[in-house]
């Protein structure tokens, strides 16, 4: 009877995670296959299925450092017990809450982050090298290195092909070469999806199974338990895309195919390259969108200059609510460890 209770109780931070994966599948839809979907390279109906299979096969094949970093990376695994994975999880979810109410994209990775630093912090558990020098610093020079690799191809690549009038002509985009190169383009940012973000919520539920269980915490026993906890969170990704995708791709794909086939093939290269790279580098989590938006920033600062791309206040907001958002995921979460603590459930 007892391990009947444990084990609808386990239920909690799993669905809380399911839906979270749910959220990120929606939004992460838009950067993988918005452009392959506005070209009308690929029907509605099957990019839920694509985009789940390749977010789980990047999850699989390259998730494990970034779930391991957040498991164990910042805090003390022994301290991830069914309420804190609860309320790590439940923070992130307010989050980004707050980032959809004002309609931005926001970083699940860097809200996940500053929760699980939240009760490190409390608990003196904090891993400070590994939020400081590893992770934080991230966050700031690879959307640098995006936006300046996106602009120099924009500038000295793209712009003079295109007062060439070869990215204008129709032939060219028109071409099934490029709509294959679009397409693949698209899996290609669905699976370095996969090898990030997944783990926030992967991370914290392998080492609350490893506790709550009794497992022998080794090599063998965490990777385990992290395959079967992606099992169940990779897939709600493609779920995600079906049921919240649409609308995203709906929307912004029109709005990145101005942009022009090309330019998109540049932006989703590069940041989906830079993601991957620092998931499989030393499993850092990180941001898919920003690194999005620094490319698209590159190549818009490449055609328009500085200053028409900067002084537009959307770009601000932006930056804004980057910062905001996994604030509130910290405060939240330490509200909640400290209510916790005093209720005896920590």
């Amino acid at each position: 009877m007892l391990s009947v209770i444990n084990f609808n109780i386990m239920l909690i931070p799993f669905l809380i995670a399911m839906f979270l994966a749910l959220t990120m599948g929606g939004s992460g839809t838009g950067p993988a296959f918005s452009v392959a979907f506005g070209a009308n390279i690929i029907r509605r109906a099957a990019i839920p299925g694509l985009f789940g299979i390749m977010v789980f096969i990047g999850a699989l094949t390259g998730g494990q450092q970034t779930a391991s970093t957040l498991g164990k990376g910042l805090l003390n695994p022994d301290l991830m017990s069914l309420t804190l994975v609860s309320i790590i999880l439940f923070s992130v979810a307010i989050s980004l809450l707050l980032a959809n109410l004002f309609g931005i994209p926001q970083s699940t990775s860097q809200s996940t982050v500053f929760a699980v630093t939240a009760p490190a912090l409390y608990f003196s558990q904090l891993n400070t090298h590994k939020l400081w020098v590893e992770i934080v610093p991230t966050w700031f020079y690879l959307p640098i290195v995006s936006f300046f690799l996106a602009f120099l191809v924009g500038k000295y690549i793209y712009k003079p092909l295109r007062k060439k009038g070869y990215t204008i002509s129709a032939k060219l985009n028109n071409s099934k070469i490029l709509n294959g190169l679009i397409l693949l383009m698209s899996l290609y940012v669905a699976y370095s999806i996969g090898t990030n973000n997944v783990a926030n919520a992967v991370g914290p539920l392998t080492s609350m199974t490893i506790n709550e269980y009794n497992l022998a915490d080794n090599v063998g026993s965490y990777s385990l338990i992290m395959l079967m906890s992606m099992l169940i969170i990779a897939p709600c990704f493609g779920i995600g895309s079906s049921v919240f995708g649409y609308r995203v791709v709906k929307k912004t794909g029109k709005e990145i195919v101005r942009f022009g086939k090309i330019e998109a093939v540049i932006i989703g290269f590069i940041s989906a390259s830079l993601l991957l790279f620092a998931s499989l580098w030393k499993g850092i989590p990180t941001s898919l969108v920003q690194l999005n938006v620094a490319a698209i920033l590159g190549i818009g600062v490449a055609k328009l200059g500085f200053k028409n791309i900067f002084k537009k206040t959307e770009v601000n907001h932006f930056f804004l609510m980057w910062i905001i958002a996994p604030a509130i995921a910290f405060g939240v979460c330490y509200l909640l460890v400290i209510a916790a603590v005093n209720w005896g459930m920590l």
